[in-house]
């Protein structure tokens, strides 16, 4: 006979791997950064990422406006 608790335990762990597995399997991996001539251009625009927002976040693919829009589109 299972104890009760050990049988929820089960269950809570199973219910948390499956909702994990759901969330990781809608992420979108990052699109890659357009580097010319050593300068991080933005994919959308072509314009060249701050060094401001690099800083922030090193691997931005798209400068602050167009990142905006994306994820304004992204919403909708």
């Amino acid at each position: 006979m299972t104890d009760p608790l050990d049988a929820a335990k089960e269950i809570e762990v199973l219910q948390r791997e499956q909702a994990l597995a759901n969330h990781l399997s809608r992420q979108v991996p990052e699109p890659e950064q357009w580097i010319q001539d050593g300068i991080v251009m933005c994919i959308d625009c072509a314009c060249e990422i701050s060094p401001k927002r690099l800083a922030a976040k090193p691997h931005a693919a798209r400068c602050i406006d167009c990142q905006a829009l994306h994820e304004l589109q992204d919403h909708c």
